[in-house]
């Protein structure tokens, strides 16, 4: 999360009146519904955003509007969480993680068929750079396939668009820009979408690490999870490094964040490089 750690101002001009007991009640309902453990620091950005849900569903207080959330199983519940995650993305970000990507899949070019999961796609940077690079190191092959998922409904739609404001390629070679994004032109200008053959390689699709039956039928050979476990608790984390672990074929490599760290959980993967790791 980057929003401010401050707490929110003891100020008559908020809009929505808003105590502890608000903010305990936030903690407890996304850390149900997400895994998201939400630190004390954070009043501030869920006052903010989740009085626009107050605002766009017509409720007058938090009490209320928290009230309406859990009397139903509804598309708000959607919404509530969309709210609270942040996506932080880009192209190749943590590039030394496709160089050990690509040098993964020429070691194990004459392998039948690739099964790669980015279960931290966002609004799309990530899973086209996992394609790209997949592509360098294999050409286009139907042996490869890419499940991209994510929590928020919203950075997917955006992600399946393949839509980017030119400047959000400042990562990207001149090679692969030709090779793999339109250029928009007149009233799009300063706009680039993915090339549709790109686009076609990945299927996108809304998970929730925590609570949803993930609905995998054959084993990955490789796992992107990085910038998750961060806002997860130590026990939340276990169990869904427990639950990548099932879907992963043995060998196998696991990226993750730079900032985190699963030595705790020898038993499932070995650390192969910075933030890699192999499943056992």
């Amino acid at each position: 999360m980057t929003a401010s750690d401050t707490r929110l101002p003891d100020m008559q001009c908020r809009e929505f009146a808003w105590a502890d007991a608000d903010f305990d009640r936030v903690q407890k309902l996304i850390y149900q519904r997400a895994g998201i453990s939400l630190h004390n620091g954070k009043h501030a950005m869920v006052y903010s955003r989740l009085s626009r849900r107050l605002r766009e569903t017509g409720h007058r207080s938090f009490n209320e509007y928290l009230g309406w959330l859990e009397s139903s199983d509804g598309p708000e519940w959607q919404e509530f969480i969309n709210a609270l995650t942040t996506n932080l993305t880009s192209f190749f970000r943590e590039d030394h993680h496709f160089k050990i990507f690509h040098d993964y899949l020429m070691f194990h070019k004459h392998k039948n068929r690739w099964r790669v999961w980015c279960c931290a796609a966002s609004t799309g940077e990530e899973p086209y750079s996992i394609l790209m690079t997949a592509i360098d190191a294999l050409g286009y092959s139907n042996k490869f396939s890419l499940i991209a998922s994510d929590i928020d409904s919203k950075v997917l739609a955006i992600a399946t668009r393949g839509v980017y404001r030119v400047e959000n390629l400042k990562n990207i070679s001149e090679s692969k820009f030709k090779s793999f994004f339109l250029r928009g032109k007149g009233a799009n200008t300063g706009m680039v979408r993915v090339k549709p053959e790109l686009q076609r390689l990945v299927d996108f699709q809304i998970v929730n690490l925590v609570r949803d039956s993930w609905p995998f039928q054959e084993l990955f050979d490789v796992v992107f999870c990085r910038n998750v476990m961060i806002y997860f608790d130590g026990p939340t984390q276990r169990r869904v490094l427990e639950r990548i672990h099932q879907v992963m074929a043995p060998g196998g490599l696991l990226f993750v964040g730079h900032a985190e760290n699963f030595s705790e959980s020898r038993d499932l993967f070995v650390l192969k490089g910075k933030t890699v790791y192999e499943r056992i």
